[in-house]
């Protein structure tokens, strides 16, 4: 079986082992592909692996021989998967890989607007809390999460997973999800929780990527 692994970099940098895959067979593994280097790079493929690469119905009218197409993240949507579906072409993804690890950028993010960690830490790398007359030193109004809302874009594995580091912090949390979601608790409509949330965080997969927040 021939493998082709179009842009391992950001899975890989040097720190894992492909090895395991190279004993399913031929195995060639780029950094990084252009656009315009998919079809060369891919050809005789049975299966390719992409990160951020996109894969479209022309490149697989154009690749006979592919019967599988792995997705090494979250997020699907570089993949055309109704011409894959239309071909039966499998196509996989990685769902839980980063849960916990975007859970924690998101209190990072939240921690940094309501503290201002590096700008303090800054200004006492000057002096101004030595030089302070006060014991107390703030240069910003520093701000408690407790009972302030955060409202969240998704309730998935990583929606989830917010959801209990949101709770933890005394917050209360709410989501806005998929009409056809059977979780109703605490979901609210996308108008009321982008006027009254304090903060909001998309966790939903190719949808809505920004954050914002309001105190």
């Amino acid at each position: 079986m021939k493998i082709v692994v179009l842009d391992g970099y950001a899975a890989n940098p040097g720190d894992l082992s492909w090895e395991g895959m190279k004993v399913l067979g031929e195995c060639t593994i780029y950094d990084r592909t252009a656009p315009e280097e998919v079809l060369e790079r891919a050809a005789g493929a049975e299966a390719i692996l992409t990160n951020k690469v996109i894969i479209n119905a022309d490149h697989m009218a154009a690749l006979p021989e592919l019967k599988y197409i792995g997705v090494l993240a979250t997020g699907y949507n570089v993949v055309d998967t109704t011409a894959a579906k239309e071909r039966g072409i499998i196509v996989t993804n990685i769902p839980s890989y980063s849960t916990a690890s975007v859970a924690q950028m998101v209190f990072s993010h939240i921690l940094n607007i309501t503290q201002q960690v590096q700008h303090h830490s800054e200004e006492v790398h000057k002096g101004r809390w030595a030089d302070n007359k006060d014991f107390c030193f703030w240069d910003t109004p520093l701000i408690e999460l407790r009972d302030k809302k955060i409202g969240l874009v998704g309730l998935g594995n990583t929606g989830y997973t917010t959801a209990r580091v949101a709770i933890g912090f005394g917050m209360q949390v709410y989501a806005f999800l998929n009409p056809t979601s059977s979780c109703h608790r605490k979901s609210r409509k996308w108008s009321w929780i982008s006027c009254s949330a304090n903060a909001i965080s998309s966790v939903c997969t190719a949808r809505l990527h920004r954050r914002h927040a309001k105190w």
